[in-house]
């Protein structure tokens, strides 16, 4: 865009549902104030907007980062196992290891 505005996506995927967000902000928003704009369209409190880890396009990044246009923005939730320890187990209960 050219009027000192970008589009950016917003991502989040929960336990049970996932939201993806079309945004227009300002070119010189940064993370958080794209967030904080999708916080205010979407509503949905559930979703950790200010706590949550971010990334850009799965590059975890500060919330001070300032995205391009046509950036998608996404909050992480926290693993509730290491995924090397996952495949550990599986490999264990298939006999592989």
């Amino acid at each position: 865009m050219t009027d000192g505005r970008k589009r950016c996506q917003v991502a989040w995927a929960g336990e049970l549902s996932q939201i993806l967000l079309e945004l227009e902000v300002q070119e010189d928003a940064t993370v958080a104030e794209v967030l904080e704009a999708a916080r205010r369209l979407h509503g949905d409190e559930s979703i950790p907007w200010r706590d949550a880890a971010v990334g850009i396009f799965g590059e975890v990044c500060e919330r001070t980062a300032v995205p391009r246009d046509g950036d998608r923005v996404e909050l992480y939730r926290p693993l509730r196992i290491d995924p090397k320890e996952a495949r550990r187990s599986r490999a264990r209960r298939s006999g592989g290891g």
